[in-house]
């Protein structure tokens, strides 16, 4: 499998049974969804999901399918695109990859905002499970391989953050929702992630494969 990191929150995973993109947001490069066969979306903020880049997509791939919460559901009824509807606990496949949808909710961005829906992503992998969790620090009951972990963001800590990698213990971990930070920060992010977090932890530049 072949996973590419993209600006911010956006990830690409490529197997022999397709192209599966999570979370194609307004920061996040076009080409990423370029012959994507199923999209996953954690929550309705417009970091995670652009609807301009999702129409593109939908008119260049009819067979393009998207899974996301009921209530982001309901706010895609223009896309020309099937779109699932996905509550936590749910299993199903996208471009033939098994995915099971965690958590329920985005993390407390502050006491006078509402909470919103927020779905985090456990796909399957050959080397193990990946965990996309969206915005939020939700810890999966099952074991995870590897974790994409939101290191920036209104709504977070660095210790959070820590905390939250070693909560998961993933055997690596991968900087996510970090397109918010100067190069000093994100030096500075890097070197206590690499130190506290308890795993092997990089920070990819976007467009990086591994």
């Amino acid at each position: 499998m072949r996973i590419t990191k993209y600006t911010h929150a956006c990830l690409r995973l490529e197997h022999s049974g397709g192209v599966l993109v999570i979370d194609p947001g307004v920061f996040s490069e076009a080409e990423a969804l370029d012959g994507a066969d199923a999209v996953l979306i954690t929550h309705e903020h417009m970091d995670h999901v652009d609807l301009d880049k999702l129409r593109a997509a939908a008119a260049q791939q009819p067979e393009l399918t998207v899974h996301t919460h009921p209530d982001v559901e309901a706010q895609l009824t223009d896309l020309d695109a099937d779109v699932f509807a996905v509550n936590p606990g749910d299993i199903f496949v996208a471009a033939g990859m098994t995915v099971r949808a965690h958590g329920g909710q985005h993390a407390i961005i502050h006491a006078d905002i509402p909470r919103i829906v927020n779905l985090g992503f456990v796909i399957d992998a050959p080397d193990g499970p990946i965990y996309h969790p969206g915005d939020s620090f939700h810890v999966p009951d099952e074991e995870i391989a590897t974790l994409f972990v939101p290191v920036s963001a209104p709504w977070l800590k660095l210790a959070e953050a820590i905390d939250f990698t070693r909560a998961v213990a993933p055997e690596r971990a991968f900087a996510l929702h970090d397109s918010l930070l100067v190069d000093a920060g994100q030096q500075m992010v890097t070197g206590h992630m690499t130190r506290l977090s308890g795993t092997h932890y990089t920070r990819l530049e976007p467009g990086t494969t591994i």
